[in-house]
């Protein structure tokens, strides 16, 4: 499973999501479920990524009851959780097993999504920083600090009333604002000099299907008739 290209691990997780949608009863969805696990224990990924299921399954319980208190039916409760489970765990084989380069690659080559927009997803899906604003997060702190004791050792107070402390922290919002103007400039002018919004970009990963992918696409293409059988015939 750690093996297939970052299209058919995109292919697979949206898909799942879409049988988690359709099922509907709990017995289909804690099958789909089993199915998520079997998915993380091949990958290797279950073991190394516990706390964040055993979190995932904490928030899905959270949800199964706030369903239960509104909707009053235990089996809605029952569903909504392993809905959410479901669409969530398959999510932790995507992000264990792709790496964003090559998550990147396949979104612009085979999915013909921009550039752009794809660099904003992945660069959205990071753990660590969440966003690319959040990675300067702590120079900023280090940035308010810094200004805060310079307008400090200058006699500017944040004291008084609301309205005053409001006037005399613009002292510091000021330069703050300015500073973070001066690295959002500097970040642009990096990302100019690195080829960024080229049109003629080209990756050096080769991430294009092979053999035991086309084998996983036909799968999912047959377990999705399946599954839509089943709900619209079987009433699963």
């Amino acid at each position: 499973m750690r093996d297939l290209v970052p299209i058919t691990k995109i292919m697979l997780t949206v898909s799942v999501a879409v049988w988690a949608i359709t099922l509907h009863t709990p017995i289909a969805l804690l099958i789909l479920l089993l199915f998520d696990i079997l998915i993380l224990l091949i990958s290797k990924e279950f073991f190394k990524n516990i706390k964040a299921i055993v979190l995932i399954f904490i928030f899905s319980i959270l949800l199964g009851v706030v369903e239960y208190i509104g909707d009053g039916s235990l089996e809605a409760g029952y569903v909504s959780a392993l809905r959410m489970v479901d669409m969530s765990t398959i999510f932790i084989y995507l992000l264990g097993t792709v790496r964003l380069q090559h998550l990147t690659a396949a979104m612009v080559e085979q999915l013909k999504i921009p550039y752009e927009y794809a660099f904003m997803f992945t660069a959205g899906v990071r753990f660590l920083p969440f966003t690319a604003g959040l990675r300067f997060l702590p120079d900023f702190i280090e940035e308010n600090r810094i200004i805060s004791e310079a307008q400090a050792c200058r006699g500017v107070e944040v004291k008084g009333s609301f309205i005053k402390k409001c006037k005399h922290y613009m002292a510091i919002v000021r330069p703050l604002m300015l500073r973070s103007l001066g690295r959002s400039e500097i970040m642009a002018l990096s990302l100019e000099l690195r080829g960024f919004g080229s049109k003629d970009r080209t990756f050096v990963d080769n991430v294009s299907p092979h053999g035991l992918d086309y084998i996983m696409m036909t799968f999912i293409v047959v377990a999705t008739i399946s599954i839509v059988y089943l709900r619209i015939y079987l009433g699963y």
